[in-house]
């Protein structure tokens, strides 16, 4: 999919005085009634100051939990209007309902330039349910719907896919950059293309590994999960979590990837400790020489420096999921040493890396080199079935607005 097979706010034409239907991300998380993370809100910030300087009346929709169907006081949006005060800079009005006679009568007071928060979608049963009576009573309230919201494009909900079928549909800024960037991340990039797999367990990202090997040069597997595909090549992994009834499904994995020409990389030393504790006494050792009491908690220094020089190979990099347990020191040094490599090739130019995930961007900020990534998705489930090759339907909607 190129990034000219959607429509972008470029193509609105002129919205001043028309009901611009925002589908954002405002599902942040809350402490003492206070936004504790923004990021969500900054991400959308550029879409909604954009059409609101271009006159249009910016009417923002959004989930916020999970409500069920029913209002519920303590998960009405009316609750992030001051959060996203603060980002914006700007006066938000609250109206409270998203669809309907309700939500019109509160629209119908808002002048050009104004910018006014709906009440939770998921209030309506309809929302999750993506009820074409419910699509069409939001419809009503708008002239134009713009989608912002990548973390929720992999579902298909009223709010993420029924609307773009019933108004003129865009990418706002965020979804168009988040577009841009993994179309040129897996979509057509260009080769050689390395992965960084991470995390727990194989089980959780099956699909993706299936869907990679077909797609780069180089999978490199960390985390917990590299110790099921060390199990599955007879290493001894002592105490490692691994999940050993996975071991065929890694061989599986690998015999793919031998096939499509793809490069399997597991570290040849690792990082092992007697107990998972932050400064625990720890060693690093040959993977063949763990011991039966051992858990691997990172991947090693040597194998580090020749993924590093991997990476210098590259063209592209994919990164999901940490190399080791990287929330707890000092077995963040792998993931840190590795993404500070991949940075400093991205900034002189020679790689355009891509990234996403929860705990990918935790371990990145942690690194201190997340602004230095070509493109760091904050979205999690969205990314990860990007990921695994499956069409995601709030992207697929804008493609055929």
């Amino acid at each position: 999919m190129g990034a000219k097979a959607f429509k972008t706010l470029d193509d609105m034409g002129d919205v001043s005085g028309k009901r611009v239907l925002v589908r954002v991300d405002l599902n942040v998380p809350m402490n003492e009634g206070s936004v504790a993370d923004d990021t969500r809100i900054r991400a959308s910030a550029h879409t909604i100051l954009e059409l609101a300087d271009r006159g249009a009346i910016v009417l923002l929709l959004s989930h916020f939990g999970r409500p069920k169907g029913q209002k519920n006081p303590n998960l009405s949006l009316s609750l992030v209007v001051g959060g996203i005060e603060d980002v914006l800079g700007r006066r938000i009005m609250f109206i409270p309902d998203c669809a309907g006679q309700a939500a019109l009568d509160g629209v119908a007071v808002l002048r050009p330039g104004d910018i006014a928060v709906l009440e939770n979608t998921r209030f309506h049963a309809g929302e999750e349910e993506n009820n074409p009576a419910l699509v069409a009573d939001m419809a009503v309230v708008g002239d134009y719907y713009v989608n912002d919201a990548f973390s929720a494009a992999h579902r298909a909900h009223a709010s993420t896919e029924g609307l773009a079928h019933k108004l003129p549909a865009f990418a706002g800024r965020a979804m168009e950059a988040e577009l841009v960037a993994l179309e040129q991340a897996l979509g057509n990039p260009e080769h050689p293309v390395a992965a960084v797999v991470g995390g727990a367990k194989v089980s959780t990202k099956l699909d993706v590994l299936q869907n990679l090997v077909k797609k780069v040069d180089h999978l490199i597997i960390g985390g917990g999960m590299a110790n099921t595909f060390l199990a599955a090549r007879g290493v001894n992994v002592g105490k490692s979590l691994c999940e050993h009834d996975l071991t065929d499904t890694a061989n599986a994995i690998m015999d793919a990837a031998d096939k499509a020409g793809c490069t399997v990389h597991l570290p040849y030393d690792v990082v092992v400790a007697k107990q998972f504790a932050a400064n625990a006494p720890n060693s690093i050792v040959n993977v063949h020489e763990v011991a039966p009491d051992d858990m691997i908690l990172d991947i090693g220094p040597a194998a580090v420096e020749a993924l590093g020089d991997v990476l210098k190979t590259c063209k592209t990099l994919v990164w999901n999921g940490p190399l080791g347990a990287f929330e707890t020191v000092p077995f963040d040094k792998a993931t840190v040493a590795l993404a500070k490599t991949a940075a400093a090739l991205t900034k002189e130019g020679s790689l355009v890396s891509v990234a996403g995930g929860g705990d990918t961007v935790a371990a990145l900020n942690h690194a201190g080199v997340a602004a230095d990534f070509t493109f760091v998705s904050t979205a999690g489930g969205a990314f990860l079935e990007w990921m695994e090759g499956k069409p995601l339907p709030g992207v697929d909607a804008l493609k055929g607005a």
